[in-house]
């Protein structure tokens, strides 16, 4: 059964540090773009940062450019997002999504790990 599972979430003082894992079974991780996204309450869903299948090519959110970074290990099936320099504002449900990179329409989600930021 196709699984992407993210751990690390929790809560941490403005201007700390978080480590966001997630991963994945059940389907070859390597021929999927990777993707973290966010939902604070009342908010639409985001796209924070995503990441290709080789982990050459990565992009990201304005609003977290110089703070969060991606990286991904096929061998091991993981992908995870750094954040640095948290903010009361990245407080939101994070969740690992992944897409393959032909079909576009074969998508997966993780459950998402919350994320607290205390001001």
């Amino acid at each position: 059964q196709e699984q992407l599972v993210e751990s690390g979430g929790g809560l941490v003082q403005s201007g700390g540090s978080l480590r966001l894992s997630c991963t994945a079974s059940g389907f070859v991780f390597s021929v999927y773009d990777m993707r973290w996204y966010r939902q604070a309450p009342g908010k639409e869903r985001e796209l924070v940062a995503s990441i290709n299948t080789a982990g050459n090519s990565t992009n990201y959110a304005e609003s977290v450019k110089g703070r969060f970074t991606i990286s991904r290990d096929n061998a091991k099936k993981t992908v995870t997002l750094q954040m640095n320099s948290l903010k009361s504002e990245d407080t939101a449900v994070y969740y690992c999504s992944g897409q393959h990179f032909v079909y576009s329409d074969v998508t997966y989600w993780g459950r998402g790990t919350q994320v607290t930021v205390s001001s």
